[in-house]
């Protein structure tokens, strides 16, 4: 009989394709010989459709590896709060737990003064993981590692500020603020797949009735920065999947987004000019494909880290590029483009110019059909950045430093030719 070892908020099919499907492989491989209690963080959720049949459900890795169909058992039971409190609140009881999990998306982390602590539960996931921790510290019990998943920078961290913040709003004191602080670890972490869910256009015989089929690609990254005996409690290690455990997680989240998605922004204003479609059709295209790959090239040689690690962190992204099962809409990556370009590829072309003392081609290539897709294709952006990109000329866009933090017009002559090429 396995424990319940983690408490996980969230039921959605990122956390089943992701952490669910970790934990299984550690109690298949390894001794970790734990199971996850789901918490349904909304009043509506799929929890009763999952417990309907058990808890338990299928996974589908698919990509140009081929398909791997896993049957996942680790999840022991759901719990709803907004239904039932009272069993929400019981989990604090349990010693057997070590770990929370979250994936409450971008928004969940986030401090809202009008919950209450007499709520049943408060409103957002902070509040009612404040609830929780403070019944588990009344309880006289030790705390948790804290692993959110929601895709912001210091995730842990930021979980941790709120819930100190309820702490201070709801007068719990000062003993209870202390217990968080040193009995509990928050984790900042950055995750990486793709999961594209319930195949609800397709007919995948698993050999039973599951209405929680979950697919996603092969790839999988966990980047943790935690403490040095995790995988002594997570058996991550040991079971050859992609989890690493470091002190340096900005390096991590600058290869994910220089690359990956520095490489989606690079191109999709260029495909859509041109027509393409989606990904994987930019890769079956022999113009946006060497586009690509000299954008990965520069971007890579601009990065002042390790070149194996991320040469082979560019060659996995154009594995999943060309994932067959999963049509990515280039007009979807499209939006609020401006935004994206600076945060995933502007770092890129400065830091390029840095250490070479010159521009990188592709990239200001990329500049200029971005310009171009904002003056004669279909942006999806916010307003006052759309009517700049459409009205100005190519010098005043490049000199407008509310769009791009810094004045960058040594790039004009470049820019101005292929954005009207």
């Amino acid at each position: 009989m396995r424990k319940e070892k983690v408490i996980q908020f969230g039921e959605g099919g990122f956390l089943r394709g992701f952490v669910d499907w970790m934990l299984q492989i550690a109690n298949e491989k390894a001794d970790f010989n734990g199971s996850v209690v789901v918490v349904q963080p909304i009043k509506n959720g799929m929890c009763d459709m999952l417990s309907a049949q058990g808890c338990v459900y299928t996974h589908l890795c698919r990509g140009v590896e081929g398909v791997d169909q896993k049957k996942i058992d680790v999840i022991s039971r759901c719990v709803k709060p907004y239904d039932d409190f009272d069993s929400y609140m019981a989990l604090a009881q349990n010693p057997d737990f070590r770990f929370i999990v979250s994936n409450t998306t971008e928004a969940g982390i986030a401090f809202n003064p009008e919950d209450k602590f007499t709520d049943k539960p408060a409103s957002g996931f902070p509040g009612k993981l404040t609830q929780l921790l403070y019944k588990r510290y009344e309880l006289g019990l030790g705390g948790f590692v804290f692993l959110p998943c929601e895709l912001i920078e210091n995730n842990g961290g930021e979980l941790k500020k709120c819930i100190l913040q309820y702490a201070e709003l709801w007068g719990l004191g000062e003993g209870f603020s202390a217990w968080i602080e040193n009995e509990n670890i928050f984790t900042n972490t950055l995750v990486d797949r793709i999961n594209t869910g319930y195949p609800r256009e397709e007919k995948i015989d698993v050999g039973f009735d599951d209405k929680m089929v979950n697919t996603s690609e092969y790839f999988h990254l966990w980047v943790i920065d935690g403490y040095e005996g995790l995988f002594s409690e997570l058996p991550f290690d040991k079971c050859g999947l992609n989890v690493i455990l470091t002190r340096e997680l900005k390096k991590y989240r600058t290869i994910k987004v220089r690359i990956l998605n520095g490489s989606h922004t690079s191109m999709i204003p260029y495909a859509l000019l041109r027509g393409v479609e989606t990904v994987g059709d930019c890769l079956a295209d022999e113009t946006m494909s060497a586009h690509l790959k000299a954008c990965q090239e520069e971007i890579v040689a601009s990065l002042d880290m390790d070149r194996q690690e991320t040469e082979e962190y560019a060659r996995a992204v154009m594995v999943r590029f060309a994932n067959p099962y999963i049509r990515h809409m280039c007009q979807s990556i499209a939006l609020n483009s401006v935004s994206k370009f600076k945060v995933r590829v502007l770092p890129s072309i400065l830091e390029y110019e840095k250490k070479y003392g010159k521009a990188p081609k592709t990239l200001l290539f990329s500049f200029g059909k971005l310009i171009e897709f904002y003056k004669k294709g279909t942006p999806n952006d916010d307003p006052t950045a759309t009517e700049k990109m459409q009205k100005g000329t190519v010098r005043e866009i490049l000199a407008d430093v509310s769009l791009w933090g810094e004045d960058l017009t040594r790039f004009a002559s470049e820019v101005e030719g292929y954005a009207n090429s």
